[in-house]
């Protein structure tokens, strides 16, 4: 059996779930999440817990447990207490403006970046336009800004410049010496 998978999953106070035949949603404080649940599952909810459960126990069917209980148990985060992620943009006359849902941001290049933020992603610009804090309700759509506007300047080794995770290490490289 699936370790992972067959760990029952309390509800904290104030979220609410409903389970269809082939859904999940899950609701809370911060808002509302629906999963399409994974094919061989199910979910059974009794008394405030959540219970996944799959078809048989081929292969397959013992990943999609696993893969079903953990994309409930982000979602019960997320509807609960959300997901955040912190950038730093590290480089002189590097900055990032926030206009609406439009976050334009200046990284050397010859012409500014402009990125158009998700629905249900909330961004703030911080300490003097270099921190850029995202927030949200759903894992992935957090994560996948965050790397979205990271690819826009990776750290480089050199010097360290670029946009990085709060607290990512980024080793920096000896330059040429000239002998």
């Amino acid at each position: 059996m699936s370790r992972i998978g067959k760990k029952p999953l309390p509800l904290p106070q104030g979220v609410k779930a409903s389970a269809g035949t082939a859904d999940i949603t899950v609701e809370g404080s911060k808002g509302k999440l629906s999963l399409a649940l994974p094919p061989m599952t199910s979910v059974k909810i009794e008394n405030g817990i959540v219970q996944v459960c799959r078809a048989d126990d081929s292969r397959t069917a013992r990943t999609m447990h696993g893969l079903a209980r953990s994309l409930i148990s982000g979602m019960i985060i997320g509807v609960s207490e959300g997901y955040k992620k912190d950038l730093e943009i590290v480089g002189v006359g590097y900055k990032a403006l926030l206009a609406g849902q439009k976050l334009t941001l200046n990284l050397g290049y010859s012409h500014p970046i402009v990125y158009d933020v998700p629905e249900g992603i909330k961004l703030t610009v911080t300490d003097n336009n270099t921190k850029i804090n995202i927030s949200g309700i759903d894992k992935q759509l957090v994560g996948q800004a965050a790397a979205t506007i990271r690819l826009f300047k990776k750290p480089e080794p050199y010097k360290g410049k670029g946009i990085r995770y709060a607290n990512e290490h980024i080793t920096i490289k000896e330059g040429k010496t000239v002998a």
